[in-house]
Parts: C-alpha cells; sequence; structure tokens
C-alpha cells in the first residue's frame, strides 16, 4: 500500500485524463490520495472527486500565497468547513517567502488562525513552508506552547527540505515530514537533509502536478510517479521497498487518522 498525502488532483491539469491518472495510481498500489486546499473554490472541488472516488481524502486552509487576498469571511468559511467531518486535516496553510514578501505579516497572522483552528478541531495541520522555515518553526512553538491543548497540535511539514537544525525542531514539535519529488533531485541536497529523520516520521507526497520526480523533471507529476520517490527513499536509507511502503503508509494512517486503511 502507498499513500500520497499531497496533491492537487482538482487543478485544470487533470480535466483532461483524470481517470487514466486514477488508473495509474491504483496500478501501483495507491490507496489513498489526500487533497490539500489552496483556497475556498479548491475545497468544493475536492469534494466532488471524493464523491465520485472515495480514496480521495480532502483538507481544508488558505494557502500562504492566496493569504494576500483572503479576508476574515473567507477564514470564516474555513471554520466552518473544519467541522465537516468528510475534512480530515488544516491544510495547507504556513509561510512562503519566495513569491512576493509584502504580506508576510498577513501570512503569520493566517497561519496563526489556522493552527489554533487545527486545535481547536482537532485535526492535524499541514504547513507549507518555502523559504520561511525559522518563522514557521518560531510560530508553531509559541503557537504550542500557548494553547490549552498542545498536543493537538500536530500534523506535516510538506515538502521538507532541511536544513538538518529545522528537522530537528520539526521532530521535537511532534511533526512528520513530507517527502516528495524533490528526494530525487540530483544535488538538491535533500537526502543529507532529511538523513537525522527517523523512517517512523516520514510520509510520503507528490504535490501533484509539481515537483515531478527524477527521470520526469519538466513533466507534469501525478501519483503514480510516487514510485520513483519510494525507490529512492528505499536506496539511501539502505531498507526494502516494501518496508518504506509498509512503514510511510502506517505513518499516514496515523498521523490523518486514517484507520479504515490500517490492515
Amino acid at each position: 500500500m502507498i499513500i500520497d498525502t499531497h496533491a492537487h488532483i482538482y487543478l485544470d491539469q487533470f480535466e483532461s485524463d483524470l481517470d487514466d491518472v486514477i488508473e495509474r495510481a491504483e496500478r501501483i498500489g495507491i490507496k489513498a490520495i489526500l487533497l490539500p486546499a489552496i483556497d475556498l473554490s479548491s475545497i468544493s472541488k475536492a469534494l466532488k472527486l471524493q464523491e465520485k472516488w472515495p480514496f480521495f481524502r480532502v483538507m481544508a486552509a488558505i494557502h500562504p500565497c492566496e493569504v494576500h487576498s483572503a479576508t476574515d469571511e473567507d477564514f470564516l468559511e474555513i471554520e466552518k468547513w473544519a467541522e465537516d467531518e468528510r475534512i480530515i486535516a488544516i491544510g495547507e496553510t504556513g509561510l512562503d517567502y519566495y513569491w512576493d514578501t509584502t504580506f508576510k505579516e498577513k501570512q503569520k497572522d493566517f497561519v496563526r488562525r489556522h493552527i489554533r483552528l487545527a486545535a481547536r478541531v482537532n485535526k492535524p495541520i499541514v504547513f507549507h513552508d518555502r523559504q520561511a522555515s525559522e518563522d514557521l518553526v518560531q510560530i508553531v512553538r509559541e503557537e504550542k506552547d500557548a494553547s490549552p491543548y498542545p498536543e493537538q497540535i500536530h500534523g506535516v511539514f510538506h515538502c521538507f527540505g532541511g536544513p538538518a537544525n529545522i528537522a530537528d525542531a520539526v521532530l521535537e514539535l511532534g511533526f512528520y515530514v513530507g517527502l516528495g519529488g524533490t528526494l530525487t533531485f540530483k544535488n538538491g541536497g535533500v537526502p543529507d537533509a532529511v538523513s537525522r529523520i527517523p523512517l517512523d516520521r516520514i510520509v510520503l507526497e507528490t504535490d501533484s502536478p509539481y515537483l515531478t520526480p527524477a527521470p520526469f523533471r519538466g513533466k507534469r507529476n501525478e501519483p503514480a510517479l510516487i514510485q520513483h520517490v519510494v525507490d529512492k527513499l528505499a536506496e539511501v536509507r539502505g531498507v526494502t521497498v516494501d518496508e518504506i511502503k509498509s512503514i510511510t503508509s502506517r505513518n499516514a494512517i496515523q498521523v490523518f487518522g486514517l484507520q479504515d486503511l490500517a490492515p
């Protein structure tokens, strides 16, 4: 069994061949694909997919790059969605300083709102982190320290790439790390950055249609290509492919509460 814990299958890039994408995913043993939201409309799109294919699981949040135009009313809608039993996690939220830093403070405000919401509804949270690791770790630490239920602030740092001191902080905070196509990039440094992370704290993801693994970089990513991530992780850790599938699937079941998938 393989679980893709992060894919944006509701995007237009999959509109023309979605049946084929799903068939290829099932062929390699994918049993669930988790769909993080980027905005309000993406939640509705993801839930429509879930109605047809129950192995899709849906999250709710506002992506940090979408925060610039988000309103308080938008976040109220996220709060409503968070109570829905079909929503398994709050994600993806976080910080992104790569594209635009003009609204950093608003990003910080919204990620704190998402953290508090996740704690209140006791659902895992999925963080996007791009060139903002120190700030994000600090915010998570502050929110856990201030929360009346810090044990309910848990989840995944998606698309993790280090550095090592951030890996230590993520583990200390009780979070898992999501590994995808960047693990396969030549000279990307990700294997070294995650070398100290135990296998029982790693989940697999694709971030489809983005971050396509080698040797398919430059093409659209899709869940079936997670096999290349599995193979690479097995190689760098010196274990079998079956062990990677088993351990990372067990981790995903644990962190996202997917007990219906448990062997």
